[in-house]
């Protein structure tokens, strides 16, 4: 993996000497794990142009969480941890020469850039925008894989759960559960809060779980994710507890399950990313449920649990293979419940089976 980073960091300084720039700072933690394959607390990755640096105010620890640094980068600790590791790149930048620097704008605070420009006034300043992100978007086989892994845990905590007794538990329980068995089957940790609804919560996106008690004949949505090795998946699933699911239970089901199906259709390399939204949106307006899918149908997903593409009505750009998304169609009916179901896929050419469905968990309305 070292040559990985290296020639991803390559990339970035050779796209920034193309600018004009002598120097990066990378600040936004997932961008600095992408470059330099772990992310300590608080830590910042400088490029060029003597050598590339990662700074940190802290020893790292080398856990799950930080990642496993490349071996081939220079690290260098903070002689105090109150330190700021920005501003110590860029005096470490400009005393190796550098007549400039660009920087991640959007990262840093007005305070943070204008103590960049005070300890360093010598170095022209400049954006370096969102050119990490943009190139975190298509993933490599390797993070693919670590993908896959991240679903299959989900898939698990979620398997085992459905097989024990729901009824009488709070929303809560069941939440803390299913986060210590994603941990059980080899995750960093849970990729976001679970969500656990129940009866008139069920439905309803990132719904904090309550002390509320799963009762008989409740739906009951959850969604859940893992990390594995730093790369975050997604997977959302909506039953019934107890009893034959009601008539209107059935048909709002069936609504969701065929508006997700039509946005999971649409994924295909030179997709539009409004048209997939378009495709699953069109679903619920036409059953009467325009508001099911909020501001989004879907997103990318990677080392953060949301980044581009975004798959809503305004966006634009064209999907690319290998790029790994979430399709998360929901309907909530206030006072009564709802649905959603979500998953992860990667898109892949029509020629390669079409899109690749990382969480395999049944669709099926089960009875639990």
């Amino acid at each position: 993996m070292s040559e990985v980073y290296a020639t991803r960091r390559g990339w970035l300084k050779d796209r920034c000497a193309a600018t004009g720039s002598a120097a990066a700072l990378v600040s936004r933690p997932a961008n600095v794990r992408y470059l330099a394959g772990g992310a300590p607390p608080g830590a910042v990755l400088l490029l060029g142009p003597a050598e590339d640096v990662l700074l940190c105010p802290r020893t790292p620890t080398g856990d799950l969480v930080e990642g496993r640094l490349d071996e081939q980068l220079r690290v260098t600790v903070l002689p105090t941890p109150s330190g700021d590791p920005a501003v110590a790149a860029a005096d470490l930048a400009q005393a190796s020469g550098a007549d400039s620097l660009s920087v991640e704008e959007h990262d840093l605070t007005v305070a943070r850039h204008r103590a960049l420009g005070s300890v360093a006034p010598r170095l022209l300043l400049g954006d370096l925008g969102g050119a990490v992100e943009q190139k975190r978007l298509v993933k490599d086989e390797e993070e693919i894989a670590c993908l896959r892994i991240a679903a299959e845990i989900a898939d698990q905590a979620l398997g085992e759960l459905l097989e024990s007794i729901l009824v009488g538990r709070t929303e809560r329980h069941l939440a803390l559960e299913l986060e210590r068995r994603l941990v059980d089957h080899g995750a960093d940790g849970p990729a976001f809060t679970t969500s656990v609804g129940t009866g008139p919560h069920s439905g309803l996106g990132g719904h904090r779980p309550s002390d509320r008690r799963v009762e008989e004949g409740d739906f009951l949505s959850v969604c859940l994710g893992a990390t594995y090795r730093g790369y975050r998946c997604e997977i959302g699933r909506t039953f019934v507890i107890g009893t034959t699911p009601a008539d209107w239970q059935i048909e709002l089901y069936d609504v969701v399950f065929a508006a997700q199906r039509a946005g999971r259709e649409a994924l295909a390399p030179g997709a539009e990313y409004r048209a997939v939204d378009r495709a699953a949106r069109q679903v619920l307006d036409a059953a009467g449920h325009p508001e099911g899918l909020g501001a989004c149908t879907g997103h990318g997903v990677g080392l953060e649990i949301s980044e581009d593409p975004q798959l809503a009505p305004g966006a634009m750009g064209k999907l690319d293979a290998c790029v790994p998304v979430t399709v998360e169609p929901g309907v909530h009916l206030p006072g009564r419940g709802g649905v959603r179901i979500d998953d992860t896929l990667v898109v892949r050419p029509e020629a390669d089976g079409g899109p690749e469905l990382l969480t395999i968990t049944t669709k099926e309305l089960l009875a639990l």
